[in-house]
C-alpha cells in the first residue's frame, strides 16, 4: 500500500488552498497508566518503548501497541 502522495508534497506560497494541518503530536504514556483501547477495552500500560510502542495489559491477554496511538487514549 502506498502512501498518500500529499504527504510527500511541499505547499506553495501561492496557492489558493489552505496548507495541510500539522500531525498531531504522539501521546506519551508511562507505566501504570490506565487506558482505554476502542478494540480492546481498558487496560493498564505495563511497559513502554521510547516513542515506539506501549505494552498493556487488558486482562486477560496483554497486547503491543505501536504509535501512533489512534485508538487509545489515557484515562
Amino acid at each position: 500500500m502506498k502512501p498518500p502522495r500529499a504527504a510527500n508534497r511541499r505547499h506553495l506560497p501561492t496557492s489558493p488552498f489552505k496548507p495541510p494541518a500539522d500531525a498531531p503530536p504522539v501521546e506519551r504514556f508511562a507505566v501504570d497508566d490506565q487506558v482505554v483501547h476502542d478494540q480492546f477495552g481498558l487496560g493498564v500500560v505495563i511497559g513502554v518503548e521510547d516513542d515506539v510502542a506501549v505494552l498493556v495489559d487488558f486482562r486477560p491477554r496483554r497486547e503491543r501497541i505501536t504509535a501512533p496511538y489512534n485508538k487509545m487514549t489515557k484515562l
